[in-house]
């Protein structure tokens, strides 16, 4: 590594990253097809909101080494924020071209297409990704969640149990696989998912309503009140407390 390559090296730890700049600059004088330099000078530059500049690095990257798999991402991860889908997703679909057995790649685009609610594009890149690597369980979570979407909500509830497998600590997948039992009138087993959300995490606020509700919906009134006298107890806006209150005081008058 170039003396110049090291100093940028130590800018950009430092967070110094106009000096890294001028470091990376430097060694471009000499080595002026280095991808690697070109790619790392984006991230300089992403980080002083300079994305003009940070875009012509990562282009100049790929240009000089196409099959730079961290220059896409970086790319696409710039237009992403800008809010610039479509260039998000050209930027990964030619890196899922020219990289065709990077599955990070594969997932980032199937992500972009969720966002841009393209889900058949995202089913298919999920897919994709799982017969490569079966064990992935963020992309088990990924297509749940657009197969809810879609409104294929067994599919959906096969998908986040999937993620069960690997991972059982966490209050949103619970929340997520509840969501898709209640959608597909599972009432029990919706209760059950969001009662775990809330042994995971006691503050997850929306649970404890949503749980009211289901309690209510069959008749359950005392644990209704229960758990929407919980709900009332976060900081959530007024009118939605006293909502609840009204709420909470009708069902009494049934009990």
């Amino acid at each position: 590594m170039s003396e110049n390559i090291e100093k940028a090296m130590s800018f950009f730890k430092e967070g110094k990253y106009k000096e890294c700049i001028d470091a990376f600059s430097l060694v471009l004088e000499n080595e002026p097809d280095n991808a690697d330099v070109y790619n790392n000078m984006g991230v300089a530059y992403t980080f002083v909101g300079d994305f003009e500049h940070a875009e012509n690095c990562y282009v100049k990257a790929i240009e000089l080494a196409p099959d730079m798999a961290q220059a896409y991402i970086n790319l696409s991860d710039l237009y992403f924020k800008a809010g610039n889908l479509a260039s998000a997703i050209g930027t990964l679909q030619r890196g899922s071209y020219e990289l065709e057995n990077n599955l990070v790649i594969a997932h980032l685009l199937a992500r972009v297409y969720i966002e841009d609610q393209r889900y058949e594009d995202a089913i298919n890149e999920l897919e994709r990704v799982l017969d490569g690597e079966p064990e992935n369980y963020d992309a088990y979570y990924d297509l749940g969640h657009v197969m809810f979407e879609i409104g294929d909500y067994e599919s959906a509830i096969s998908n986040f149990e999937n993620v069960l497998q690997y991972k059982n600590d966490s209050e949103l997948l619970f929340y997520s696989l509840a969501q898709a039992y209640e959608a597909n009138n599972e009432v029990d087993k919706a209760i059950s998912n969001y009662l775990k959300a809330i042994a995971v995490n006691d503050k997850f606020t929306l649970a404890y309503k949503k749980v009211g509700i289901l309690f209510m919906a069959r008749n359950d009134f005392e644990d209704a009140i229960e758990y929407f006298e919980e709900y009332t107890k976060f900081d959530i806006p007024q009118t939605e407390k006293d909502s609840v209150n009204k709420l909470i005081e009708r069902i009494k008058a049934k009990v």
